[in-house]
């Protein structure tokens, strides 16, 4: 049990670190917010979800901050062992500090408080209420059954290149050819280095203590995994293994984990705290794709560099992970994200459905010229185009720029600078 004055404490502490940040650090301000600060109204919950210390609390923060809003970050080891009953005690503390009149309220990181979820349901009746969560079951599990859909979702990322860019102040409305060469300079640092906010002040070596910290809270804790040792294997297996095929009989083998029920387990433990993304293999037929092998892809390129061994061949497998993740920004209700490889190993690397509709075959490429890009690349996307009838056909280079028809078809070559900003 926690006592009121403890929790009272926390919460005048947490809001004091959290403007501290606002008035010393650059802030960006998030390219979702003014989308997401549209669902926030009585009687709704707005849902944040995302890797940890992606930026959450902060976008959080950006959404109500012209408003008076009381804020608890309950992933505080000083709240460890906090129960139901104590929950009260947090909205009459916020009462005490802010007044009756208090409308908007942040509970960040409940989730590891049983019976949080009811809490946040009595509150949405006469609050806008904000929830962040770093598990993608937050949704499907307690907060969906509490509110039976009375909440919108927002998944929150690593900085994308865009708001990378805006971090560093480079405009991107004109990219003149002197402003190109800033934009490659930084290209190349966001490939290698990623996005989570906290490098830019800290430096890469925090990277790596993110990486513990959503192995540690976010997989072990929350799932109760006690074979630490196994699983980190496996992890570190497959961050190791970004943009690469693999199958669940692989990873065990590989790691010496005896069950396949269990690194499929795992592998469910890893996705929902958004450390990795699983895309299977695109087929007609139901059953096919759980027996293909799958590809798999990190959350962040920084993260995927620091647990993978950083070897020349790994630059076109950061663009391939990059053009995931933008695609994972872009996606809209209804679209979906599979690779394509036929019996004779001709492969695609997204093939992106809405509905029943192949809407786009995307190749990625480590190219700065046509004559770079290999046949085999473009044969693939050929091949594909006419067997999932799909025209449209987008290469993803370096720095090669054109269209060019062949067999009918109109192939685009971008840019994934230019993609990326667009």
């Amino acid at each position: 049990m926690v006592s009121k004055e403890a929790i009272r404490e926390i919460v005048i502490e947490q809001r004091e670190e959290m403007r501290e940040i606002f008035e010393k650090e650059k802030i960006i301000e998030r390219e979702m917010r003014n989308e997401a600060k549209r669902y926030i109204q009585v009687p709704n919950i707005l849902a944040i979800l995302g890797v940890r210390r992606c930026g959450k609390s902060m976008l959080s923060w950006e959404i109500f901050k012209d408003e008076k809003f009381s804020y608890i970050n309950f992933d505080d080891e000083r709240l460890v062992g906090m129960k139901a009953e104590d929950l009260n005690k947090v909205l009459e503390v916020f009462y005490e500090l802010y007044g009756k009149g208090l409308k908007c309220i942040v509970l960040d990181e409940p989730q590891n408080i049983e019976k949080w979820e009811l809490f946040a349901n009595r509150l949405r009746r006469t609050k806008r209420v904000i929830v962040t969560g770093s598990n993608s079951k937050l949704l499907s599990g307690e907060l969906a059954t509490a509110l039976t859909g009375r909440f919108v979702s927002f998944t929150i990322f690593p900085f994308s290149f865009k708001e990378l860019l805006k971090f560093y102040g480079v405009g991107i409305e004109n990219i003149t050819t002197g402003v190109r060469g800033e934009v490659f300079k930084y290209l190349k640092e966001y490939l290698e280095l990623g996005g989570f906010p906290e490098r830019f002040r800290l430096g890469e070596r925090i990277i790596n203590e993110i990486y513990f910290s959503i192995l540690t809270k976010d997989v072990l804790r929350r799932g109760k995994v006690k074979k630490e040792v196994e699983l980190k294997k496996i992890s570190n297996f497959l961050i190791g293994n970004f943009s690469k095929e693999f199958s669940f009989r692989s990873v065990k083998e590989f790691t010496g984990v005896k069950h396949l029920s269990t690194v499929s387990k795992w592998v469910d433990l890893l996705e929902q705290a958004y450390l990795l993304f699983v895309v299977e293999r695109f087929s007609f037929k139901l059953k096919k794709p759980v027996f293909a092998p799958k590809k798999v892809y990190c959350v962040d390129n920084g993260l995927a560099n620091s647990v993978s061994f950083r070897v020349a061949e790994n630059f076109g497998r950061l663009m391939e992970n990059t053009v995931f993740l933008e695609l994972l920004r872009k996606r809209v209700y209804g679209l979906e994200i599979y690779y394509y490889k036929d019996a004779l190993q001709h492969e695609v690397d997204f093939v992106v459905k809405e509905g029943l509709r192949i809407k786009q075959l995307i190749q990625v490429t480590y190219a700065s010229g046509r004559d770079e890009i290999e046949k085999r690349e473009i044969k693939s996307l050929l091949k594909a185009s006419r067997e999932l009838k799909c025209k449209n056909l987008l290469v993803i280079t370096w720095d090669f720029e054109g269209d060019e028809t062949l067999e009918g078809r109109k192939i685009k070559f971008v840019p994934l600078w230019k993609w990326l900003v667009h």
